[in-house]
């Protein structure tokens, strides 16, 4: 009987998230973009995949356990959405919100002590549409 308790409690948890990441754009833009940092260097680490369910967690209360439907509903939408649509989204809202996604993406691309040159040019355009300055703060 505990067993499935917690094989119901575990799908309720998993639609739970993906209607959270479904019905908020912002947060839909903000995963794309943070994997789309995970990908950018070409390799997956573990470091990176780590530092992303951990902001997952913490900033969006997401539990990175019952993230399998939003890994696929995120890897549909993102054939259909590029690194510039993602970060519209966030050009009319508050500075602290723009603020805490590059925060985010800043943290995963740094979670493997390599900053590579594709990481950092997403980060530089990220920032820039932001209206940030990655080397003087808000633009």
């Amino acid at each position: 009987m505990a067993g499935l308790l917690e094989t119901i409690r575990g799908r309720l948890e998993r639609e739970r998230n993906v209607r959270l990441v479904a019905s908020d754009p912002a947060l839909t833009a903000e995963l794309l973009l943070l994997f789309r940092v995970i990908l950018a260097d070409g390799q997956v680490r573990g470091e990176e995949l780590d530092t992303f369910k951990r902001i997952c967690r913490q900033a969006f209360g997401l539990e990175p356990e019952a993230m399998d439907g939003v890994y696929r509903y995120l890897q549909d939408f993102g054939y259909e959405t590029s690194d510039l649509q993602s970060t519209d989204v966030f050009r009319d809202l508050p500075m602290e919100r723009r603020k805490a996604l590059l925060e985010h993406m800043i943290a995963v691309a740094q979670a493997d002590h390599a900053l590579d040159v594709r990481e950092m040019r997403l980060l530089e355009r990220t920032a820039d549409a932001l209206g940030f300055d990655l080397k003087g703060g808000p633009g």
